[in-house]
């Protein structure tokens, strides 16, 4: 945490500083407005958070290109020079470098350290990105704090040290919060990690901390409220709403909808935009400011911002892309990490220079009629002296000279963001194969833009072209899981499975604990003739995560095909139990295959001797197909109920159960299985010794209904039939004429026959 952060819990950003004002005397009244009350509440306040919020959550789905190109817009003017104003701040005069040299000069050093250590090394890069990620709501809340307490005392307000402690607790409870739901149920994003807490814990944690929010709120107004009233207090308050609308309100909505809000949002999305746009709005009232009272009276607000814009198209777009086209990396990796480092040098050297222990800051902040000892002051008069003859001495070839250089860079450099701004806006056209083709040849280096090639591609029927697309875009982010995964999902749509296969061998040396590649290394292994080796696979998927619902599947069929019931029982428990604690819209969970696991694991258990609780499984396999309606896997579990239940003797309940079963398969029209079970049903009856005829048209009616079946499964009943009609005589044509009567007599034939 910053320096900053030493001294007060919440507080990271400019404004934050003015706080320092409750340590020293009260300052003299002014008027409580930076620029005017429209813009300072617009925009310092963050008044037009709702209806931005707002636009931005109903465009985004439905205006996917056009938004993200209006937003990378938006962040080349806002969210870029607001990194470079702080720039600005520390390193436009020596006194600010020297001051802060620490933070200028050696944690500087140490971040750029870290970027090349990213670029050789990006197993490291998720964790600085995860920080980078979880501090940026932590330094938006900073800053909202730190101006609602400038908009209290230059309101007025004398906002007492309980009042303060009240209104921070709010702030660290909106943050924590939101955090609590960064850490709730593992991150989608493979750069974001997370801790995985269940939302069984983090549910009532967000709860109690979103009314603590509101409670701390209320206490730390409540008082200067109701002693300056509303219309004084209507910044700060609007500040509070800010961060209620930036960070409560949308982890409630989460909470109520079950949806989880993506990390990234906080600190790339609009919320970023915002906080940016109020960090230039504060920033840019301190440096014309701080000029004045340092005597600088060519200090102009154009000038300044051009300066800022400039400086932030330097800090993010020249990087990444001299880094790709000099070493061949991914862009987008390179892009991702840049931001990264950029982002916290900014939180870490923006503490360092709005202390809440500056003087300088809260008179300049906080009392808007004060004087602050001119910058020229502070310096030694030898040192005045002689920079005053170095100026006079620097001739004007020189000073043309460095204007001409600065021109010509600033030139340069938005000559190359507009190339980058085209860049992106072709890169991000999804449905235009010929703009991302473009796109491409602009900047070959980038896997995201070629792993959108290939799905368009696809899309186009181009499956040769899909598949080497996602190939080179794999090969240009090798440590990317997910672009592993797309290329083999192309190569199998393609057929060409012996090189997925291939690829999936690869990419577990590199990513040994990825349990998708284990699953789906395995499917292609059992597909190409190793089944030992998919079985392997599967159990080092189920070793790494033992919820890995699809791995327990595959072994429990795996374990049956070997004639293993035991082992085979042990994976299907495992999977029914995943299955009751997952939704239900789930596709791995449908409902047909829940029951057909219990018939199986039924069918292990009577194997393995385990008859009661086989009987259990079996009744409740009925039990879930008649919820889910499923007649034929109710038809199912009822003849192999029955078989048990002759296996233990119970013929007459055994009896019951085939009749049931071949109701329904007439109800359900499912030929194959009605004759598959009159067959069983017929051998049943010819096992307990009732007339021949009986068994004999079972026989008869199975043939007629298995004609279009497997041929041995046919023959096979043909054999029966041909037995009994044997051991018959000249009974048998008897029994032919008489089929439908004897049909009817053997689906109702009474319990006390056996």
């Amino acid at each position: 945490m910053s320096t900053l952060l030493q001294t007060e819990p919440v507080a990271s950003d400019t404004a934050a500083a003015v706080n320092a004002g409750a340590r020293s005397s009260t300052p003299k009244q002014s008027a409580p407005w930076i620029y005017s009350p429209w813009l300072d509440l617009l925009v310092g306040c963050g008044a037009w958070s709702a209806p931005l919020l707002a636009v931005a959550m109903w465009m985004t789905p439905t205006h996917t290109h056009g938004w993200a190109v209006a937003f990378y817009a938006l962040a080349i003017i806002f969210n870029y020079p607001h990194f470079m104003a702080t720039i600005y701040r520390a390193y436009h005069t020596r006194e600010n470098f020297e001051k802060y040299k620490f933070f200028t000069l050696h944690v500087t050093l140490l971040l750029a350290l870290t970027a090349v250590l990213m670029h050789a090394s990006p197993r490291l890069f998720p964790w600085v990105f995860t920080l980078y990620i979880c501090w940026s709501p932590w330094h938006y809340s900073g800053q909202n704090y730190g101006l609602l307490m400038m908009f209290a005392r230059r309101s007025g307000a004398e906002v007492t040290r309980m009042e303060r402690h009240w209104l921070r607790a709010a702030f660290i409870a909106s943050y924590v919060m939101l955090l609590a739901s960064f850490e709730t149920g593992g991150s989608s994003d493979p750069l974001i990690l997370s801790l995985g807490i269940p939302a069984k814990f983090t549910f009532p944690v967000r709860l109690a901390l979103g009314a603590a929010f509101a409670l701390f709120t209320w206490l730390g107004f409540q008082r200067m409220v109701r002693k300056h009233g509303i219309r004084e207090m209507l910044a700060p308050l609007t500040l509070a709403i800010t961060q209620f609308l930036w960070f409560v309100l949308p982890t409630l909505l989460e909470l109520r909808s079950a949806y989880q809000i993506p990390q990234t949002r906080y600190s790339s999305g609009i919320l970023a935009v915002l906080h940016s746009t109020q960090y230039l709005w504060i920033t840019s009232y301190y440096q014309r400011r701080e000029a004045r009272a340092s005597g600088q009276s060519n200090w102009r607000m154009p000038i300044y911002f051009v300066t800022l814009l400039t400086g932030g198209i330097a800090l993010f777009i020249p990087g990444p892309w001299l880094v790709s086209y000099i070493f061949h990396y991914d862009f987008t990796t390179s892009f991702l990490i840049f931001m990264a480092v950029v982002n916290i040098h900014h939180f870490i050297l923006d503490g360092a220079l709005w202390k809440l222990r500056d003087s300088r800051v809260s008179s300049l902040l906080v009392d808007r009629g004060a004087k602050s000892p001119p910058v020229a002051e502070t310096l030694p008069a030898a040192k005045k002296s002689s920079s005053k003859k170095s100026t006079a001495a620097k001739p004007s070839r020189r000073r043309i000279f460095a204007q001409a250089f600065a021109i010509g860079a600033a030139t340069l450099l938005f000559l190359w963001g507009g190339i980058d701004q085209i860049h992106f806006s072709l890169s991000n056209n999804d449905g235009n194969l010929s703009a991302l083709r473009r796109a491409a040849e602009m900047n070959p280096y980038d896997s995201a833009l070629e792993a959108r090639i290939a799905a368009a591609e696809a899309r186009a029927g181009q499956r040769d072209e899909a598949v080497a697309s996602f190939e080179q875009a794999a090969a240009l982010n090798p440590e990317s899981i997910g672009l592993q995964h797309a290329y083999a999902r192309a190569l199998l749509e393609d057929g060409r499975y012996s090189d997925a296969y291939a690829l999936y061998q690869k990419t577990l040396e590199k990513f040994p604990r990825d349990v998708d590649s284990h699953v789906n290394f395995g499917l292609l292994a059992a597909r190409l003739g190793n089944p030992d080796q998919a079985v392997d696979s599967w159990q080092k998927a189920v070793d790494l995560n033992p919820d890995e619902t699809n791995a327990q599947l595959y072994l429990a069929e795996a374990f049956d095909q070997r004639d293993e019931p035991a082992s085979a029982a042990r994976h299907w428990e495992i999977y029914l139990r995943l299955a009751s604690s997952q939704p239900e819209n789930s596709p791995a969970m449908a409902k047909g295959q829940i029951i057909s696991a219990a018939i199986q694991l039924a069918d292990d258990e009577s194997a393995i001797n385990r008859s009661d609780a086989a009987l259990a499984r079996y009744r409740s396999a009925i039990a879930l197909a008649q919820d889910a309606n499923n007649s034929k896997l109710e038809s199912l579990a009822l003849a192999h109920l029955a078989d048990l239940q002759d296996k233990r003797n119970d013929a007459a309940t055994a009896a019951q159960s085939y009749q049931r079963g071949l109701a329904l398969d007439a109800d359900a029209g499912d030929q194959l299985a009605e004759g598959s079970d009159w067959f069983n049903y017929g051998q049943f009856l010819r096992r307990h010794q009732l007339p021949r005829e009986l068994a004999y048209a079972c026989f008869l009616r199975a043939e007629d209904l298995l004609a279009t079946a497997d041929p041995v499964q046919l023959q096979t009943v043909q054999t029966a039939r041909r037995q009994v009609e044997s051991e018959m005589g000249k009974r048998a044509p008897a029994a032919q004429r008489d089929l439908p009567a004897l049909l009817a007599r053997a689906a109702n034939l009474p319990a006390g026959s056996l």
